[in-house]
């Protein structure tokens, strides 16, 4: 069975979710310019080091460079970002996994938007910035994890 092209059918989230629990794992690709390439595979870089990476393939196929709001294209199991949103390498990755953990909830036929749904998309990125933080060794990623963590430790009361 094939990963389908499109991931928008009952039909079409029904094989990617028995893909998954398989133990499916995408290749990523990166569509962009060389700046935004070489970003995003620094971020990536990141996601493996934090031991994330197998999880963010299992739904994330393909981080496209647009110009316009960064977004999950559920259908597309794509992120589309811009090149603001790479800037940070490590905030950058903090929100592949976000549109990651976005993208599991609506393989799995769970309620994928909202308040709730963003909570817990957001707790995701919180426990990956905190893991990323201890498993790194760069001061710069460390300290970056730190203040990316009290603005959404901040931010997360809201909710």
């Amino acid at each position: 069975m094939e990963f389908p092209n499109r991931v928008y059918t009952d039909e079409e989230v029904r094989v990617a979710r028995e893909l998954v629990e398989k133990g499916y794992r995408h290749r990523i690709t990166i569509e962009g310019s060389p700046e935004f390439r070489q970003k995003v595979r620094r971020a990536l870089e990141l996601v493996k080091i934090a031991g994330y990476y197998d999880f963010l393939r299992t739904y994330i196929r393909k981080i496209k460079e647009i110009d316009g709001l960064t977004q999950l294209r559920n259908a597309d199991a794509a992120i589309w970002a811009n090149v603001y949103a790479v800037e940070s390498p490590v905030d950058a990755a903090s929100i592949f996994l976000q549109k990651a953990n976005h993208m599991q909830e609506y393989v799995e036929l769970r309620h994928y938007y909202g308040g709730e749904a963003e909570k817990r998309s957001v707790a995701k990125r919180i426990e990956f910035l905190e893991v990323l933080k201890g498993k790194s060794r760069e001061k710069e990623v460390i300290a970056e994890c730190e203040r990316l963590l009290g603005l959404w430790r901040d931010s997360f009361l809201v909710y």
